[in-house]
């Protein structure tokens, strides 16, 4: 039986996680339309779904995913853009809830920030979600962070974390990830797309996702900033590992809660219930895992451990959502590659390290690492 802390801590988060109700349940799709301008190819020409992937997608994925993993600089590599430019506009909230807090709407009404914007490597079917968005918080120095937030986060959240970082004398990017906020395609309310039960798509988005990080590199490379680090939380944190993994400027990675595989998090996690809901009659986790193997930090270990940096892994002891198991195996794995990091655990779940006063134990783990680190 749980203490009566745990008890009190799986309660909150249950009702923090409850809050939402307007996830969507959809059905299993292998999306083999998405892989059509993939690297990675195996002599496929680009722009061509081959007649197999028609015939038997399940086996396409999987055999897709192997070859990533075995060539995964090739599939993580970009064309640098050319259209990088910073623009002044309002703040915005861009609530995922089917009802806004007008107390976060009512605090940034009148507000400005500065935004990078330019057209993502990756381009898919949507307009809005091409054009990549980091709101700029700029600083001194030549030390600098692209920090991640987590999956279906508002345009505000961990502001109050850039500007903690702006006292460090760190300078930040936060960047809006696929499909989220102002990336939204008009069709969702939810930052749905990025993951759902469309295999190829949540495949897709995960590479739109590192090549925008890399991307954020190239730009404050080009301010003069050659001391770079990268914050991931949840989704963002996954986004984090798989960067790292394949680019050696980022010498100092936080990974704001972490996990293994793609595939447990939404078998097991609280806040993906609807994704299982709508695939688990047609797919179990082993093959699950196969098939968003390519965009699972657990594939990546040796690529990640080609540089020396330096890293931070925090977990929450009650996560409902990222399982304090899996996040104890990410552990592992670091300490069996004998990588320089440390591991913060805080005594709270997924959705209470945002609620007081977790989100100041969490705030002070990340600043106190990334001041040392750099």
């Amino acid at each position: 039986m749980p203490s009566r802390y745990a008890q009190w801590m799986y309660d909150w988060e249950h009702r923090l996680t409850s809050v939402d109700n307007n996830r969507v349940v959809r059905p299993l799709e292998w999306g083999v339309e998405w892989t059509r301008d993939w690297p990675c190819r195996n002599g496929y020409r680009p722009g061509l779904v081959p007649s197999a992937a028609q015939e038997n997608p399940e086996k396409y994925i999987l055999d897709y995913n192997r070859r990533i993993v075995s060539a995964s600089d090739e599939f993580y590599s970009y064309a640098r853009p050319s259209d990088f430019r910073l623009e002044t506009r309002e703040v915005q909230v861009f609530s995922t809830r089917e009802v806004p807090d007008p107390r976060l709407e009512a605090k940034v009404k009148g507000t400005f920030g500065e935004f990078l914007r330019f057209t993502s490597p990756v381009r898919t079917p949507y307009p809005e979600n091409n054009l990549v968005n980091a709101r700029w918080f700029p600083a001194r120095g030549r030390r600098a962070v692209v920090l991640l937030p987590h999956w279906n986060s508002d345009a505000i959240a961990y502001n109050s974390l850039c500007r903690v970082m702006n006292m460090l004398g760190i300078a930040v990017l936060r960047l809006t990830m696929p499909y989220h906020d102002i990336r939204m395609p008009a069709e969702i309310r939810r930052a749905d797309y990025a993951v759902s039960a469309n295999i190829g798509r949540t495949l897709d988005a995960v590479r739109q996702g590192v090549v925008d990080i890399r991307s954020c590199l190239d730009w404050l490379e080009e301010q003069g900033y050659s001391r770079l680090g990268i914050v991931g939380t949840s989704l963002g944190s996954c986004y984090a590992f798989i960067a790292t993994a394949h680019d050696p400027r980022i010498r100092v990675a936080a990974f704001n809660h972490a996990s293994t595989y793609v595939a447990d998090v939404v078998w097991h996690g609280q806040s993906t219930r609807h994704i299982r809901q709508g695939i688990e009659q047609q797919i179990d986790l082993e093959r699950l895992r196969g098939a968003w193997l390519a965009v699972s930090p657990m594939a990546y270990f040796n690529q990640f451990s080609r540089w020396p940096r330096k890293s931070l892994i925090v977990y929450a002891k009650y996560d409902l959502t990222f399982l304090p198991e899996l996040s104890h195996q990410v552990v592992e794995e670091f300490e069996r590659h004998g990588l320089d990091h440390k591991a913060a655990v805080l005594p709270c779940g997924h959705y209470t390290t945002g609620e007081t006063p977790y989100k100041y134990m969490d705030g002070w783990h990340l600043a106190s690492f990334l001041r040392a680190a750099f």
